[in-house]
């Protein structure tokens, strides 16, 4: 293989940033993320530049923020032939890959007609710079948007019984009559489940790589997003009553319009502490699926010798409420949507560490490219955490992060530092000259 290091960069959809074992969660089962944590480096302060899926990802791929790359939310989409860190890793010479949900385009027949299959927009992906495109929609998309994954269910005879759970759910949520912890377990094997199918891709194309160029490879998990439709399996392995409670409590007034809105969306008044436990067993369930197919993924890095030339990152694009203050999923700046995990094992591996520098996806975004030997992307306020890993446990860089970092979404903006969240209506701001 080729001197400059493999990478592996495996990106969830909805991992609140304390739901690890290796965290200090009390009741999560992650073993394989733990290992991953035990062996690398850990920042526990990281945070979502934005707390929506494709505001999210437009600014971990781009390393710009939200104003700057202008998806406030998910029915805009980023240039995907702006500025890309995947591109920039290419073109250092290596051979870059995707399998799961990218969502860097708009999903739903509605806004793209014609759209029937995501191979139908592999062309978008390759402007951003990926070689080799496995591409899937997230779990809700699935009842409208075909992709390998529909492929797959269809071949094997379960795609009418996959699209008739997702329709109830669906029906129920606009309706306004979801109740989360009614949410049935996904009715198939856990196998066939999505999350499940994006990993088993993943383990597949590390096994059969050939090529002699270094690889980047994207994992994309399109979970924990909801519908927690974890299998009877793994929810199984979770007793509700131990679950922690977490934050009961209605937000205090002036509640802003954006928090409003969610509390709306989410439909949660009333909720019991007994179902608001039953939501987190079927949310806690979908992790540790996703974290079982990481170590297949880690194991088949191991069986191919490749462990000791190849980073492995793991983080997510944000977090998710699961009940906190009564809301459910995201777009919010509450730490539970606002923080995500953010994991660096070095090739080899070291004794595990943990940082609490203030860090963000535009950091993460120039230390792929730090760790790749690509060109920086120009404009972009990310800064490499390889040095901070680099100077290691002991040395006070380690733990300096930036002073403050920014989340955005919907017309609003939060800047925070490691005690204080500010939060502007950015819309209705008159422009300042900065002197």
């Amino acid at each position: 293989m080729a001197e400059k290091p493999n990478i592996v960069f495996i990106f969830s959809d909805q991992h609140r940033g304390d739901t690890l074992g290796s965290a200090g969660h009390p009741v999560v089962i992650t073993p394989s993320l733990d290992r991953i944590a035990s062996e690398g480096i850990s920042f526990t302060n990281c945070s979502t530049n934005s707390p929506l899926c494709m505001p999210a990802r437009a600014s971990m791929m781009s390393g710009q923020y939200v104003c700057e790359h202008g998806v406030w939310n998910n029915d805009l989409e980023a240039d995907p032939k702006g500025p890309s860190h995947v591109r920039n890793i290419r073109d250092a010479g290596y051979h870059t890959g995707l399998i799961g949900k990218t969502h860097l385009w708009i999903h739903g027949a509605r806004r793209n007609p014609g759209l029937t299959h995501t191979k139908d927009r592999e062309h978008i992906l390759k402007d951003w710079g990926f070689d080799y495109i496995h591409e899937l929609t997230g779990p809700i998309a699935t009842f409208r948007n075909d992709s390998y994954y529909t492929d797959y269910l269809a071949e094997k005879g379960l795609l009418e019984k996959h699209r008739e759970y997702m329709i109830e759910y669906i029906t129920a949520w606009r309706k306004g009559e979801a109740r989360p912890w009614e949410e049935p377990p996904c009715p198939l094997d856990p196998e066939d489940h999505l999350d499940a199918y994006t990993g088993q891709k993943a383990v597949d194309w590390i096994t059969g790589y050939n090529q002699d160029k270094p690889f980047y490879l994207q994992v994309l998990f399109p979970g924990p997003h909801d519908p927690f439709d974890s299998p009877q399996k793994y929810r199984d392995l979770y007793n509700p009553k131990d679950m922690p409670l977490g934050n009961m409590d209605w937000p205090a007034e002036p509640i802003p319009p954006y928090a409003q809105m969610v509390l709306k969306w989410s439909n949660l008044k009333g909720m019991t502490p007994a179902q608001k436990k039953l939501i987190r067993t079927f949310y806690y369930g979908k992790v540790t699926l996703i974290d079982e197919y990481i170590g297949r993924i880690y194991r088949a890095l191991e069986d191919k010798g490749l462990l000791e030339n190849t980073w492995i990152v793991y983080s997510a694009d944000h977090g998710e409420m699961l009940g906190d203050h009564m809301m459910s999923h995201k777009i919010v700046f509450y730490d539970g949507a606002l923080r995500i995990p953010c994991i660096f094992r070095p090739p080899g591996g070291v004794v595990g560490w943990r940082s609490k520098a203030l860090t963000d996806q535009l950091d993460l975004n120039a230390s792929l490219l730090d760790i790749a030997g690509a060109k920086p992307l120009e404009n972009s306020d990310g800064r490499s955490l390889a040095p901070l890993i680099k100077a290691g446990p002991g040395s006070p860089e380690s733990q300096q992060g930036k002073e403050v970092a920014f989340s955005e979404v919907y017309g609003f903006s939060m800047v925070r530092n490691d005690r204080y969240k500010l939060v502007v209506q950015t819309e209705n701001l008159k422009p300042v000259e900065m002197r």
